[in-house]
């Protein structure tokens, strides 16, 4: 058993599984805000029941998010030891941030917030929970930076066999952690705005607490317009910024096989990877490739066999993830835009309500399949151009990766069937009676 093939595979597992519980946080946190604030302008009992209801499902999904992400770290040690000792200087500085300052925040007001309620005056109770959202999207900067320094090393030094941090505003400044970081907290409020229509789409569909469901949906489906299209803008910064500095990320996004100016894009692919080349290409805009990726209809773009086989990232996991996530991005435009032309007659919208109902799942897959992007895209690197992921693992057997991956999957799964389990339940009931 290939030791680093197992620890690959059990950090992808634990990340994308953790990685369900992140975007609602991001999300849900500012829609719940949203909604209490609303509460304190108005004094309109109804929004204080909508803070409360949602309110609940945001700490099940936090609660699950906190236990999975503390374990994720820990394979740090365990399983990428190299890496850490490679690296450490400036990883390690970045999350350590994170930890002290952005999460012990939000799980302090997240706790002032929770047993505030008959405690602490409206407006306060309030400003709590919005300290308690803007801490979660401020966690998930340094998160991103700590990852995009990983895509594109900056402000550091090779000494004694290390990489040393030399330019820590480098770091956490530069446009791709920038630019990345937009694209994934959008899709975040993206993910709590479908999560919280889909629920009161199932409630409007049984016609139980109408007013509450639909105040829930409009709200949530504004927040949803807004960001689904800031999702397909930030994307296409992020896209051109890593086509400048991961060129053959691109060219396995695309499956783009010759490096040529003025390069179409072709609508229907089917990459051949073993013989480098495409099965299919139809349906092609002429130089649209090079005007996506560089902003210029002239540019050229770099093709997958300008690398060495060994320096490729795989072509058809990358291509297939990236298409998708696009086409799902479009989707999420589409209906929230259908939604808002609805927004008045809900109730009357049956078919559009069960769409939204079975929606749920979609920017999840969406945002999983990005990750797979970002992190596949980079093999065979785990520093891009500084360190190989071959030569960042453990020294360890891989029949010790087996056990523990196994242990990994079984704890996990019964840890997501009991959260899942509670969310559904409570999504289920809806809010208390008044």
């Amino acid at each position: 058993m290939d030791p680093i093939f197992l620890s690959r595979l059990q950090f992808a597992a634990t990340t994308l599984f953790h990685f369900l519980f992140v975007p609602l946080t991001l999300g849900l946190a500012i829609i719940v805000a949203m909604m209490e604030t609303r509460y304190v302008q108005t004094g309109n009992p109804e929004y204080k029941r909508m803070t409360k209801f949602w309110g609940h499902l945001f700490l099940i999904n936090f609660v699950v998010g906190v236990v999975t992400g503390i374990t994720l770290e820990f394979q740090f040690g365990t399983n990428w030891s190299r890496y850490s000792k490679y690296v450490g200087d400036i990883f390690g500085s970045i999350l350590a941030i994170e930890a002290t300052v952005a999460f012990f925040m939000e799980s302090t007001f997240l706790a002032v917030w929770f047993f505030g309620w008959n405690k602490l005056s409206p407006k306060m109770h309030a400003a709590c929970i919005w300290i308690v959202a803007i801490s979660s999207n401020v966690s998930a900067y340094w998160i991103i930076a700590a990852n995009a320094w990983m895509q594109h090393p900056v402000g550091y030094e090779i000494r004694n066999g290390r990489a040393e941090l030399t330019d820590f505003i480098a770091v956490v400044t530069q446009p791709y952690a920038i630019t990345n970081y937009l694209h994934t907290i959008f899709s975040g409020f993206v993910i709590g705005g479908f999560f919280v229509m889909g629920i009161s789409a199932y409630h409007l569909l049984r016609k139980n607490e109408v007013s509450f469901f639909t105040k829930s949906f409009r709200m949530a489906l504004v927040f949803s317009l807004i960001f689904s299209v800031g999702v397909i803008f930030m994307g296409d910064l992020n896209g051109k910024e890593m086509s400048r500095l991961q060129p053959e990320k691109t060219a396995a996004a695309e499956a783009h096989w010759e490096t040529q100016k003025g390069v179409g894009f072709s609508m229907l692919v089917i990459p051949d990877e073993r013989n480098e080349r495409n099965l299919v290409e139809m349906f092609t805009i002429p130089k649209f490739l090079s005007f996506l990726t560089q902003g210029d209809w002239d540019a050229e773009v770099k093709g997958l066999k300008s690398w060495p086989l060994e320096d490729r990232p795989p072509v058809t996991l990358v291509f297939a993830s990236f298409r998708i996530m696009v086409g799902l991005g479009f989707l999420f435009v589409l209906l929230t835009v259908i939604g808002f032309l609805k927004r008045n007659k809900l109730e009357s919208s049956p078919l559009y309500l069960r769409i939204m109902l079975y929606s749920i799942p979609l920017p999840y897959i969406a945002a999983l399949l990005g990750w797979i992007v970002t992190e596949v895209g980079r093999q065979p690197w785990i520093v891009y151009q500084v360190l190989r992921t071959n030569q960042a693992a453990s020294p360890i057997e891989g029949s010790q990766v087996a056990v523990s991956l196994a242990a990994f999957i079984i704890v996990y799964t019964l840890l997501g069937f009991v959260a899942f389990f509670l969310m559904a339940r409570h999504a289920k009931n809806g809010p208390e009676p008044v």
